[in-house]
């Protein structure tokens, strides 16, 4: 397997908090129970709509067009932590995403990605003694993780890495176990 820059890949082992447990507000104001993702495998990013990676927004649209009937999904958590770039209210970030990008994956409600605010997803992907793989930081907008269609923990990848990177086009695609 290819590996991008910024990138870990981690050897899936069960999670002490199982990720099925958490749950966030969707961007249209809709508790989202994670149990409701078992069997599919779920890319994660923080977006944001006036940054340098947010065209990736085009490139995760193109992702999940092309593999949303193979158990993936896509879901979008907008942050403003990372240069005030993501200012607006929810439904302003809807909006946007979808007159500009087409925007049909899942968006979430605005959270906190790092912080003493942080969300308990971000907690889950971004702490080992949560999701029992690896430690990480989110250094800015465009961060993506990957959790397998069992509910743990893959991979991290940094902003620069794209959304149709290989990587994570077989991510996508792959049909299972």
């Amino acid at each position: 397997m290819l590996m991008s820059c910024n990138t870990t890949i981690a050897q899936p082992v069960q999670s002490p908090v199982d990720f099925y447990s958490l749950s966030a507000m969707t961007i249209d104001g809709q508790l989202m129970d994670f149990s409701s993702l078992k069997g599919k495998r779920v890319l994660i990013v923080n977006t944001a709509s006036k940054c340098g990676f947010t065209p990736q927004y085009r490139e995760l649209q193109t992702l999940w067009e092309n593999a949303k009937d193979k158990n993936f999904v896509i879901l979008g958590f907008p942050c403003n932590q990372f240069g005030n770039q993501e200012a607006g209210d929810d439904q302003s970030i809807a909006d946007f995403c979808e007159k500009n990008y087409g925007v049909t994956f899942q968006m979430m409600a605005k959270v906190k990605v790092k912080g003493d605010k942080q969300h308990p997803v971000y907690t889950w992907l971004t702490s080992k003694s949560e999701n029992g793989a690896k430690s990480s930081q989110v250094l800015w907008n465009f961060h993506k993780f990957l959790v397998d269609d069992q509910g743990r923990w893959l991979g991290n990848y940094g902003s620069k890495t794209s959304p149709l990177d290989v990587d994570l086009t077989s991510f996508a695609y792959e049909d299972g176990h």
